[in-house]
């Protein structure tokens, strides 16, 4: 007997024997070889989608009966299929509704196949796609449909129906820009994105003492692509091949410390461009609160006034990394919390003295850093916070890594007026805690006595016109913005 004439009567008995078939199916696959098994999941795989698409097909010709009707279908489902009480008994209700929309009374009004519901039913009757998806494919449309041109609207059907069988209804929703680009209405996309520029912000900072301070950022396509394309080159993993030391910090570690370096860049820029060299004019102006006692033993933890980060806790060792970095004003407080005294800022090293590092150094002076000089940062060898002054001779370029790494380890370093072979002027300590050997070593000397190194002579040029290579270097290190202009051949 051909298919299409089997009787109501004669299509159950085949399915309860199929039922029956799988159910003991388990008990004989060790005689199946590999290759059968693999075929045999393709044929269980068929009657899986076949009695999806049945099921569905029952429900829609209960609807249309009276059987079921409205809010009733979901019931109807739960009731004679107890498998989707588990879930799904929803999409199966939504799309039966959606199916049996047009009909009236005991009319039964087949969808125009080539609306999005009949697209999407009869690839629902072959097999093709399960209820839930064909129900994200029909509310994906509902929301491009008025974006869409009308003619467009049964092509992007299609494809998202084609889409969603072939990786599922999760990502249709990333093909969105690309379909409103191709089939959308004129400048469509454009005021998405005008519209999207009112959703995106920056909350305000959750502080909570000694942890990690919260944020939650939404942005634009246009703004995420200028982050990524800021912090993506600077968030790669960096090991270091002359040291064999591995870049160990997690994917979102490294993400936030390239954020972290973008924003560093942009207010030190800034405050060049605004001959900023202290508090008052630095962007970058940290206010903290810290007692006699803790400034004095580089203990304790100073507390941040006048931002929206107000009330952190900044441990001695981070209080030593900004005042390489940013203009530092620490409020001291006496025992009982008096104030005693408005310290001295924390300057930044000055343009020129950029400007000389950056010739002096050329780049990171951690060994194996090949950073280059724009993306660093002078670093005070013996730190501010211990005496350290903002000179030549006391600062070396370290990007922000290897930045964090120096004040971490505590190491040292010192200067030399000339280069070594590789042209360096700059040599690390890479022993863990050299720093506090160094210093320990500086305090016992008696004043009259020379420092342990010797100290880069400070030269200064005139600006003018040079007379030979060295003075160059010197009168470019010297300009400030207001003197960029070439000299004299």
């Amino acid at each position: 007997m051909a298919r299409g004439t089997l009787t109501i009567v004669e299509r159950r008995s085949r399915v309860e024997a199929a039922r029956e078939a799988l159910a003991g199916l388990g008990e004989v696959l060790g005689q199946a070889s590999g290759a059968e098994l693999g075929e045999l999941m393709g044929v269980v795989d068929d009657v899986a989608a076949q009695a999806c698409a049945a099921r569905v097909a029952v429900t829609v010709e209960a609807a249309r009966r009276g059987e079921c009707t409205g809010a009733g279908v979901h019931g109807w489902v739960r009731e004679h299929a107890p498998s989707l009480r588990q879930g799904g008994a929803g999409p199966v209700a939504a799309l039966v509704r959606e199916v049996t929309a047009a009909d009236t009374g005991l009319a039964r009004v087949e969808p125009d196949p080539g609306s999005p519901v009949g697209l999407v039913w009869a690839a629902v009757t072959t097999g093709t796609v399960a209820a839930g998806t064909a129900t994200a494919v029909l509310r994906e449309v509902d929301r491009l449909a008025p974006l869409l041109r009308p003619e467009a609207v049964p092509t992007v059907t299609a494809a998202l129906v084609d889409l969603a069988t072939e990786w599922g209804p999760t990502v249709m929703r990333r093909l969105r820009p690309r379909l409103l680009a191709d089939h959308g209405r004129h400048g469509v996309l454009d005021d998405l994105h005008h519209r999207l520029e009112g959703a995106a912000r920056l909350s305000m900072p959750h502080v909570e003492s000694a942890d990690l301070t919260e944020y939650q950022l939404w942005m634009t396509p246009e703004q995420a692509t200028a982050l990524e394309a800021a912090i993506g080159p600077l968030s790669a993993p960096a090991p270091n091949p002359e040291t064999g030391e591995r870049d160990l910090r997690p994917a979102g570690q490294r993400r936030v410390e390239a954020l972290t370096e973008v924003c560093r860049r942009s207010s030190t820029r800034d405050a060049d461009q605004a001959g900023a060299d202290g508090a008052a004019g630095s962007p970058a102006a940290v206010h903290v609160t810290i007692t006699l006692t803790d400034l004095e033993h580089r203990t304790g933890a100073a507390e941040v006034l006048g931002s929206a980060a107000t009330a952190t806790l900044l441990p001695p060792e981070a209080l030593r990394r900004i005042a390489c970095d940013a203009a530092l004003v620490p409020h001291v407080l006496g025992t009982h919390g008096e104030h005693l005294d408005q310290g001295r800022v924390a300057r930044l090293f000055t343009r020129a003295q950029r400007r000389r590092l950056w010739l002096r150094d050329r780049g990171c002076t951690y060994p194996g850093c090949t950073a280059p000089a724009a993306w660093t940062r002078a670093h005070h060898l013996t730190h501010w916070a211990d005496g350290g002054p903002s000179d030549i001779t006391n600062a070396a370029l370290l990007c922000q890594h290897h930045h964090t790494t120096v004040h971490r380890r505590r190491l040292a370093a010192h200067t030399t007026p000339t280069p070594d072979p590789h042209g360096r002027h700059v040599h690390w300590d890479l022993t863990d805690g050299s720093y506090d050997r160094h210093l320990a070593h500086q305090r016992k000397r008696a004043p009259g006595d020379p420092p342990p190194r010797p100290p880069t002579p400070l030269h200064h040029a005139h600006i003018g016109a040079p007379d030979h290579h060295d003075d160059l270097e010197l009168w470019w290190a010297e300009l400030t913005d207001d003197d960029w202009t070439l000299p004299a051949a």
